[in-house]
């Protein structure tokens, strides 16, 4: 089974995106029933060992991590041309470009709506900012779905479709410590990731699409 085509993935997933985002501005940004009930059953189901390994699982998804696996893809795309040729340089800071255009659309998202965080009783750890979109889950889905795109065009099928599904693993559990943990609701979650999938489609959009075996030019790439 073939990959979604990348203008299919970026309209879906930015329509429901934008259709999530006038659902909870005209609940007022409160969370819902099923919300609150996520978030109360995580707070009173968080024995220590638990709360530590998600309150570790979460961290991989900020800092300098996800950044080593966007420059993880950048060296896996600039690896046909030669990490010394322009183009080869282009396409290895290509990703680590594109996480951190990505953050500055969420934050500007974020701010914009304005979303309350859960109450802060229930917070396995401090937090700041607004909730919707969860920049966890935004970060986490673009870094690891940088490498998936990176290795799309690797020879071998089974690292293709290994890539993808480690990508959606890691950006799945990341995703859901933040409920688990108390700092975001689930559709800020959920948020993350629509919005996270639109951006990673559009990337694959704007340099074209890989195919196994053939290194992408890209826009200004055309060879070494």
């Amino acid at each position: 089974m073939s990959a979604p085509r990348p203008r299919t993935v970026l309209a879906v997933c930015w329509a429901l995106f934008a259709v999530l985002a006038v659902v909870l501005a005209g609940h007022g940004w409160r969370p819902f029933g099923f919300e609150r009930a996520a978030v109360d059953w995580s707070v009173t189901h968080r024995p220590a060992g638990a709360e530590t390994a998600a309150e570790w699982l979460t961290s991989l998804g900020t800092d300098v991590f996800p950044y080593l696996l966007a420059l993880a893809a950048g060296a896996c795309a600039a690896r046909p041309y030669g990490y010394r040729t322009a183009a080869g340089v282009r396409w290895l800071l290509l990703p680590v470009g594109w996480l951190i255009a990505g953050q500055l659309l969420r934050q500007a998202l974020m701010h914009g709506f304005g979303r309350p965080r859960p109450p802060a009783s229930g917070w396995a750890f401090d937090a700041s900012g607004f909730s919707f979109p969860s920049g966890h889950s935004f970060t986490s889905a673009v870094s690891a779905g940088l490498v998936a795109l990176a290795l799309a065009g690797a020879g071998r099928r089974a690292v293709r479709v290994g890539a993808r599904v480690g990508a959606v693993l890691f950006a799945g559990a990341i995703g859901l410590s933040r409920i688990y943990l108390g700092v975001h609701w689930p559709l800020d979650v959920l948020g993350g990731w629509l919005l996270a999938a639109g951006w990673l489609a559009l990337g694959a959009l704007l340099v074209g699409a890989p195919r196994p075996g053939v290194p992408r030019p890209g826009p200004g790439l055309q060879g070494k």
